[in-house]
């Protein structure tokens, strides 16, 4: 059976590699995308480390290769009346929802960056809730947010979702206390509300996921130069094992904040993309609003950036480990613990250890040391959050 996936943010780090998978699986994409990525990562004077095609491009090559079952039309979730007619007329069995300003340190870079953060990414949402409530409520929605909806500083245990609590003789279920750390994480923790109402008021079924810090180059889809997805390295935009990798290649000591105790969930990309395919496979009912946190390990960020360097000399590289002045509003060692039983339950398995993952990176990236060179000036931009 052929399913209909729109993917919203379709020419992102995840959205395209995401595309390659589900139409390897048959199933028929519509793609969305108004290119702030590339447009924001180029206001922060960098670019992918890996280059990747202009859209029209992927799009021909992905029609040699899966004929017609990918579409593409460029838009913004902003513009009310567009989604509206994307929903309408296409009417997807699911949609992928990736099309959000996804950094907290660009969204903490000026009052313009703020606003811009949390109108593009709340806004966006509501319209396409209300499209999906008018045109194709039978869809399911699946948003992707981030553990940094939680938070990492309040020393609990973290649970998917929502907990059980006791107070004054009674006890209820209740959504697990946002503490986020960003605008950008703020913005998401709106999102999750709203969904989580437009779920209740309306009978609505979405999943929410929340993940862990994304890293690698490659998927089992991304086999060519046609395939490539981008790889960002700059201090808005490139996650800390991504970022250390591209640091590593060309000579850049590993930047750690502070005291380098940050503990995070990280996740590989090839298994992003598992995850989120399972989710697209097992539906949640109609009317419900399912949590799913979604991360294979947790590390501590000193952790990662020494298995960096011991793979990284192991191939001649030479990496160097400098602890920075803290620009963000954090604690610099804090105690995290979070379930991630879900996925598991419905077959998730990690598909590469962390360290072979890391060592196909800089593989990668070797071979584009002097795109990373070239923009070296944007790894070290000294965002400071107040």
């Amino acid at each position: 059976m052929i399913v209909k996936i729109l993917i919203l943010g379709m020419d992102g780090y995840i959205g395209w590699p995401l595309a390659l998978k589900q139409l390897s699986l048959g199933n028929e994409i519509l793609g969305i995308d108004n290119f702030s990525r590339r447009k924001n990562v180029s206001k922060m004077d960098s670019w992918s480390a890996i280059p990747i095609l202009e859209m029209s491009e992927r799009l021909e090559f992905l029609k040699q290769k899966f004929d017609n079952k990918i579409n593409f039309l460029e838009g913004d979730l902003i513009d009310k009346n567009f989604i509206n007619e994307i929903i309408k007329n296409f009417q997807p069995d699911a949609i992928v929802h990736l099309a959000e300003q996804p950094s907290a340190p660009f969204s903490m870079i000026d009052q313009d960056k703020a606003i811009y953060t949390q109108h593009n990414n709340v806004i966006g949402t509501m319209n396409l809730l209300y499209a999906i409530k008018n045109f194709c409520p039978d869809t399911h929605l699946v948003k992707l947010g981030t553990m940094g909806e939680y938070g990492y500083d309040s020393g609990l245990e973290i649970t998917e979702g929502f907990f059980e609590i006791e107070f004054r003789g009674k006890k209820a279920t209740i959504p697990y206390p946002r503490q986020a750390g960003s605008w950008y994480h703020w913005s998401k923790v709106h999102d999750s509300n709203n969904i989580m109402f437009a779920c209740k008021l309306w009978g609505i079924r979405s999943t929410d996921i929340m993940q862990g810090i994304v890293y690698g180059t490659s998927t089992n889809e991304i086999i060519n130069k046609e395939s490539y997805t981008r790889f960002d390295f700059d201090e808005a935009f490139g996650t800390a094992i991504n970022r250390f990798c591209a640091q590593a290649v060309i000579g850049h000591p590993l930047t750690i904040y502070g005291q380098g105790g940050q503990t995070r969930g990280f996740l590989a990309l090839i298994d992003s993309i598992q995850c989120i395919s399972i989710l697209l496979k097992n539906p949640p009912e109609k009317n419900e609003y399912r949590v799913v946190n979604q991360f294979d390990e947790q590390y501590n960020i000193t952790e990662l950036a020494k298995k960096v360097q011991t793979i990284g000399n192991k191939k001649g590289l030479n990496v160097e480990i400098s602890s920075f002045d803290n620009p963000r509003v954090e604690n610099e060692k804090n105690y995290y613990k979070a379930d991630h039983i879900k996925l598991q339950e419905l077959g998730f398995q990690a598909t590469r250890a962390i360290d072979d993952e890391i060592e196909l990176m800089l593989d990668d990236l070797i071979k584009y040391k002097d795109r990373v060179l070239e923009k070296k000036n944007s790894i070290i931009k000294d965002l400071k959050w107040r």
